[in-house]
């Protein structure tokens, strides 16, 4: 998922520069929305992880 949030981000910078504004806001966006829905299930994992006991992977 932020394989996928970093794509939309590379897309919004890219069209950003080539003047094509409502791509760049429409992929900022969505990049911005990836990043978010990773940050709280990357957080509701660890919290799963922590309350079983089990360390996390090194």
């Amino acid at each position: 998922m932020l394989g996928w949030a970093l794509t939309f981000l590379v897309i919004a910078i890219i069209s950003g520069v080539l003047g094509l504004g409502g791509v760049a806001v429409i992929a900022a966006d969505i990049a911005q929305l990836l990043f978010i829905v990773f940050i709280a299930l990357f957080i509701i994992a660890s919290i799963a992880h922590a309350i079983r006991g089990n360390t996390p992977p090194v």
